[in-house]
């Protein structure tokens, strides 16, 4: 992505929505919106469309939103910020690391829109929809939370309709082609693109269920990496939205 003029000044004039340490909001985001009746959250926003709008749609709800690109996350906030919304908040925190910024129970949906597929096998533990990701989302989701998870990949989204049932998660909403008959619901940016190249979108919904007695002792990689003293990998991009289009 080209390198975004001014993007220090354009940040200070979106302050507002920015939350510059989220751990410290940790089991209070309602505090920023007290009206909330739910807490969404976005994992990879890019240039916000979808946050923007799906936020404006629903005036009752929190949505914080986590992007990782500057030169992308000064684009959703300047589009916030240009609605006068005041129920969106934007985050730049690791994915792996929601128990850090989310109490248990907190949140209410979580969205995946086109997150990187990471194609190579050796890179599978970096999906956003690994078992180790889904078992990190368990720790923030309150009961019958949901995952709302988006791709153009097919790929990926076969692959990840066997991972979240180990996860405990059931499925619903399972389609292979979203916008057969129309479009359906809110856009993000990369999937307009593909969209209008005719490529199909598919989309499940995951909600949180039983967990499988063979996860019972799952313990996160990097609480084990922690505990050997071996170094942390190179943190995940959270998303292909930030990438040019």
């Amino acid at each position: 992505m080209r390198k975004k003029p001014n993007l220090e000044l354009r940040m200070d004039r979106c302050a507002s929505l920015l939350a510059e340490d989220p751990q410290r909001l940790r089991g209070r985001w309602r505090s920023l919106y007290p009206e909330a009746r739910a807490l969404y959250l976005e994992i990879g926003c890019g240039k916000g469309r979808f946050t923007v709008e799906t936020a404006a749609q629903n005036p009752d709800c929190l949505f914080v939103a986590i992007e990782r690109v500057p030169d992308a996350m000064i684009i959703a906030m300047e589009r916030a910020k240009a609605q006068d919304l005041n129920n969106v908040c934007f985050i730049d925190a690791d994915a792996a690391r929601l128990r850090d910024y989310f109490a248990p129970g907190e949140v209410e949906r979580i969205y995946l829109n086109f997150s990187d597929p990471w194609p190579s096998n050796r890179h599978a533990k970096r999906r956003l929809t690994h078992t180790d990701f889904l078992m990190r989302y368990r720790q923030v989701l309150c009961p019958g939370g949901q995952i709302h998870f988006k791709t153009d990949n097919r790929d990926l989204y076969e692959w990840s309709l066997f991972q979240f049932p180990k996860a405990g998660f059931s499925l619903s909403e399972v389609d292979r082609d979203l916008h057969r008959d129309g479009i359906r619901g809110v856009f993000t940016d990369y999937e307009e693109k593909f969209y209008n190249l005719g490529t199909p979108i598919n989309r499940c919904v995951g909600t949180l269920a039983q967990l499988p007695d063979g996860m019972r002792g799952w313990m996160d990689p990097l609480d084990k990496r922690e505990a050997s003293g071996t170094p942390a990998p190179k943190e995940e991009a959270p998303s292909r939205q930030n990438l040019p289009q």
